[in-house]
């Protein structure tokens, strides 16, 4: 049977796996995200399936269930559902087919954590905290539509969120037995993560509580790590604000706190480390410190539809196995055991892959994980845990993509002639004629600091599916390769990450001949978005570039996007202040009326971490300027339009970049 190409519309057909847990009698609770076109949305129910891969069964009948969690004595499911404007926990006994409702969807749940014992439910919920800013003030009875929104915090909006709306995420506990909730905790800060401690008497969670009143909260970074007992109401710090805290987890014993987190020694680019404190606080020690490895998923993907799961994850019955955790390391995400000298080893073993999510099977032989993989969407696959041997357990993308072309990618490395070794993909189409030579694309990755990986990708294979090669890499500043390369691009923006691009494109020009050298293409997302900008302003071998969700120019990005202050000072290395001139310089607008590349330029709406005025900016300077460029605006949509948007939008949104590129690269008559 022969197969088609991969069309933009097929991502109706995708469905998306996340979030497993597994039973004790070893059924696989997880998430299914499919697409209801008619309503244009995301739909969530959730599913059980069998560890040898048997009955794959729907077990919530909503459209709007995640979280999934096995009671503690095994009896029913719990679940997180969206009703009525709120989202609500409900249980599911076995056999049965309507859920009860524990948790009123009044209380708009955040995350959850039963207690071991099974007798409470630790959960979190937004409130409205008495001397909040950010509420419509001052008061006008005659003319409330008048109401200004009053702001005095350094940075009063987050990307996915918005303009702050006062509110504070605290923590609250629901007695099973009674049916009370209790609130356990208050003040002008926020919590998230809530774990039990094993005895079932304690609570801890991550939060940023500044206690210097004079100092601002939103240029610290770091988050602490408190616990608090059942029955108190003050919380007891645990960390010394040393760290920024993103995972943690109690060890067996309840004596020890493992953590996932960052010194910031280098801002963002900073690798994450595993760290231990005493549960009575104390100064967190690093035991990874020898370990040259980002902790955590930092692979980026359009086809996950959940973070990453919490790390890190003890086996309770074999505390002397060490903690498993996710690894970001040479082009992969993997699963790796660490123990307590440090000695780390991979679990999910080799090929390529981005495993996402994982659980623990109760007696520890076995993995569960969501991933990636070179030729396929996420699915689940089952890992045993001391073989490290693979096996797929869901198949349900299967009938979608078995009658699709799906082009795998070949992985591609060389030296930079600064001796830093570039590694990356390159995704060539099925050819029709084997002397014909194919238009080739680069395409860059946000971040920086963030990394691509040779797994399935919807946007690269809908552009190979067009007659294209494409080729992705991860330069200088990507994570997975090491601290030093991490932090490299750091003060060196269009320097050594500029070189190691185009380096690229050599390299794989020299290797593949059957690659059109005349026919490139360029193309990138938020940081690759400003260096597709940077590129065609400073070099006129391309023939079309794609620049999404970018930025343009340093100076106006200072002020206005939610990590301003941060992410200039730390990449760039200045401030409009202080050092105008640098900024400016190193701005693509101030070099966009060199550009003779035709420019298609992508921005969402409600883009708060690069404003849409980036992409304004730049396209009302080449439009000056009498250059060829198209502006596209996606309202509603934010900074994750390509990987959580409105399906419409991201299909939209590829449609538009396959005729871009297919005016431009196409020969003539083709």
């Amino acid at each position: 049977m022969s197969k088609r190409p991969i069309m933009p519309e097929d991502l109706y057909h995708y469905r998306s796996i996340s979030q497993p847990v597994i039973h004790p009698n070893g059924q696989v609770a997880y998430v299914e995200q499919t697409i209801d076109r008619q309503k244009n949305e995301y739909n969530t129910r959730i599913r059980g399936i069998s560890l040898d891969g048997s009955n794959d069964v729907e077990l919530t009948n909503g459209t709007k269930d995640t979280a999934p969690s096995w009671t503690p004595d095994g009896t029913r499911l719990a679940f997180l559902r969206v009703e009525d404007g709120g989202k609500g926990l409900w249980t599911l006994a076995a056999g049965e087919n309507e859920p009860v409702n524990l948790i009123s969807p009044e209380r708009k749940i955040l995350d959850y954590a039963w207690s071991p014992d099974g007798q409470y439910i630790a959960f979190t919920s937004k409130v409205q905290i008495k001397g909040a800013e950010g509420k419509d003030e001052p008061k006008n009875e005659k003319a409330p539509e008048l109401r200004g929104k009053v702001y005095e915090r350094t940075t009063p909006k987050a990307e996915g969120s918005g303009w702050w709306d006062g509110l504070y995420s605290h923590l609250f506990v629901y007695e099973v037995r009674s049916g009370v909730t209790t609130s356990v905790t208050t003040g002008l800060w926020s919590v998230s993560g809530p774990t039990w401690s094993p005895d079932s008497q304690s609570i801890a969670f991550i939060s940023k509580q500044v206690e210097d009143k004079e100092a601002d909260a939103d240029q610290l970074y770091f988050t602490d790590v408190y616990t608090i007992r059942l029955g108190e109401s003050k919380p007891s710090k645990v960390t010394d604000s040393s760290l920024l805290v993103s995972q943690f987890s109690y060890s067996p014993d309840g004596q020890v706190l493992n953590l996932i987190a960052s010194d910031r020694e280098f801002g963002s680019g900073s690798h994450n480390r595993l760290y231990t404190v005493p549960v009575q606080g104390g100064t967190p020690k690093p035991i990874t410190a020898k370990l040259d490895m980002q902790l955590g998923n930092a692979a980026l993907g359009d086809m996950k539809s959940a973070g990453p799961s919490p790390s890190p994850v003890w086996d309770a019955n074999h505390p002397e196995r060490g903690m498993l955790v996710l690894g970001t390391h040479d082009g992969s995400v993997d699963v790796y055991r660490i123990h307590a000298n440090g000695d780390c080893q991979p679990v999910t073993g080799k090929g390529e892959k981005d495993v996402y999510q994982y659980t623990l099977s109760p007696d520890g032989a076995t993995l569960v994980i969501a991933a990636l993989t070179a030729d396929h969407p996420a699915e689940l696959y089952r890992v045993d845990v001391e073989t490290g041997e693979m096996i797929r357990l869901t198949r349900r993308n299967d009938e979608w993509i078995n009658a699709l072309q799906v082009n795998v990618p070949e992985r591609i490395e060389f030296t930079s002639t600064d001796g830093w070794r570039i590694q990356g993909w390159l995704l060539q189409p099925a050819r029709q004629d084997s002397s014909a030579k194919t238009p080739l694309i680069l395409q860059i990755h946000g971040g920086p600091h963030a990394m691509y990986t040779g797994t399935f990708s919807y946007e690269m294979q809908t552009l190979a599916a067009q007659g294209n090669a494409v080729l992705w890499v991860n330069p200088r500043g990507s994570m997975g390769y090491g601290q030093e390369f991490a932090r490299a691009c750091r003060g060196d923006f269009a320097g050594g990450d500029f070189r190691d691009l185009m380096e690229a494109v050599d390299h794989t020009l020299d290797t593949y001949e059957l690659l059109d050298e005349t026919r490139l293409g360029v193309a990138g997302g938020s940081y690759g978005g400003v260096m597709t900008n940077w590129i065609v302003a400073h070099s006129n071998r391309f023939k079309a570039a794609v620049t999404q969700r970018c930025i343009s120019n340093w100076l106006s990005m200072y002020g206005t996007s939610d990590i301003g202050i941060s992410y200039v000072e730390g990449v760039i290395g200045g401030n409009p202040a202080e050092n105008a001139e640098l900024l400016w310089s190193r701005s693509p607008l101030a070099h966009a009326h060199k550009i003779d590349t035709p420019l298609l330029i992508m921005h969402g709406e409600q883009d708060y971490r690069t404003p849409i005025a980036q992409a304004e900016e730049l396209y009302t300077t080449l439009k000056r300027y009498g250059k060829t460029t198209k502006l596209i605006r996606y309202p509603g949509s934010n900074h994750s339009l390509l990987k959580s948007g409105k399906p419409s939008l991201r299909v939209d949104s590829f449609e538009q970049i396959n005729a871009w590129f297919n005016q431009y690269l196409r020969e003539e008559g083709a």
